[in-house]
């Protein structure tokens, strides 16, 4: 049980590390980089303050499971939907790296969440 603990938190502070540099989409990194993929300006806003409410339910302990569910959601269709679009745009496969080792980190903390769900019951 340990062990699940500490890969849940590993993993859960890594994707909310990530997410909240969600805080940069005015940079202009982040423009020219929404703008490469073809995301609308308003959109990337609304990607970014989704993230940041995204790791504030995931992080905070006192939140349902079943609203942490829905935040596990949203990171999945955000990484999955950052493959599409660079694989859409023809973009080389090392652009969508990062998405899918974020996407593998969610899944191993969605996987540690849940055992510590059942551990609780």
């Amino acid at each position: 049980m340990k062990t699940t603990k500490i890969i849940y938190w590993v993993t859960t502070s890594i994707i909310c590390l990530f997410a909240s540099t969600a805080i940069f989409m005015n940079s202009e990194m982040a423009i020219e980089g929404t703008k490469h993929v073809g995301i609308p300006r308003w959109l990337g806003l609304e990607i970014s303050i989704g993230q940041l409410i995204g790791l504030v339910l995931l992080i905070v302990p006192a939140v349902p499971a079943r609203i942490k569910e829905w935040a596990y959601v949203g990171f999945g269709i955000l990484y999955i939907s950052a493959v599409v679009a660079h694989i859409a745009i023809g973009d080389p496969i090392n652009n969508t790296v990062m998405a899918i080792v974020f996407f593998g980190l969610l899944l191993a903390s969605y996987t540690s969440f849940h055992k510590l769900q059942k551990a609780k019951i």
